[in-house]
């Protein structure tokens, strides 16, 4: 379970986080880079060019500490790049550190009760979340996108994967706000982690299908990497090839240059061919 929750949540994390950094960018420098690095169609550029930006992030929060745009922005920037580029376990546990120094200072001043609770039961925990608006819903995205990195890069630690249930809730507590945050990226998370599990272990494959599907038509099928989700991690898991297979071929066919996406979208095609490749042996 944690390494399939692993390499799912990796390539998502670049367009979930990455999607909302150029509206929390104080600088129009800061919301060309942000565009540029979403619009790149070459991840190995990305790799490459990307650190310069976190060093650039980290001297903007120097600057202005308490600057709840820019510790969204460098929250999601440094999440993203760990969850995609870093293979080394160490640098990446370091990074999903820093990511989430950032979101937690951008999203606990206002929501102390919550992030308190965030270690204990979730029966404690669940009932804070009801008491946040609108108004903060980028704070708890990032602060729930941040909380997957860490699990993320400490998926051996069984007592960390113990708190998906809280991150689910936040998820579930942010398409509760807006259903469209984010052109539906949130729904894929919470596809991701009600699919987990096969049902006889306590996993939700239907309620995952179905959020993965609000996903896929709340960003007008732009979103590949939801369908190569719909198609590993459901259509997998109950054996329907011929969703499976439909669900990729659409992938391969779609266009990948969509404003926001197009990275995304390239790294969609990449698994998507890999998961055709075996699906014959699959099922």
């Amino acid at each position: 379970m944690q390494r399939c929750f692993l390499r799912s949540l990796s390539v998502i994390l670049l367009s979930a986080l990455l999607g909302g950094c150029a509206s929390m960018m104080t600088s129009g420098l800061g919301e060309n880079l942000s565009q540029a690095i979403m619009n790149q169609d070459d991840p190995q550029t990305v790799q490459a060019g990307a650190p310069a930006y976190l060093l650039l992030i980290d001297s903007l929060i120097a600057g202005d500490p308490e600057n709840t745009r820019m510790l969204v922005a460098g929250s999601r920037l440094y999440s993203a790049y760990a969850s995609v580029f870093v293979e080394d376990m160490e640098r990446g546990q370091r990074m999903a550190v820093r990511g989430l120094d950032y979101a937690e200072r951008a999203f606990c001043p206002r929501h102390a009760a919550v992030c308190e609770a965030a270690n204990g039961p979730y029966l404690a925990f669940q009932p804070h979340l009801e008491q946040i608006r609108q108004r903060d819903i980028d704070t708890l995205y990032t602060y729930a996108l941040a909380q997957a990195l860490w699990i993320q890069r400490h998926s051996h630690d069984w007592s960390a994967i113990a708190n998906l249930p809280k991150i689910e809730a936040m998820f579930e507590r942010v398409v509760a706000l807006d259903a469209d945050y984010q052109q539906g990226d949130p729904w894929l998370y919470l596809g991701i982690i009600r699919t987990l599990l096969p049902p006889a272990m306590g996993g939700k494959p239907e309620a995952g299908r179905e959020a993965f599907e609000q996903a896929i038509a709340r960003s007008n099928g732009e979103n590949l990497m939801a369908k190569v989700e719909l198609a590993r991690r459901y259509a997998r898991l109950v054996f329907e090839q011929e969703l499976h297979d439909r669900l990729l071929h659409e992938v391969m066919q779609a266009d990948e240059n969509v404003p926001g996406r197009t990275l995304s979208n390239v790294l969609a095609k990449r698994q998507a061919r890999e998961l055709l490749d075996s699906s014959a042996d699959y099922f």
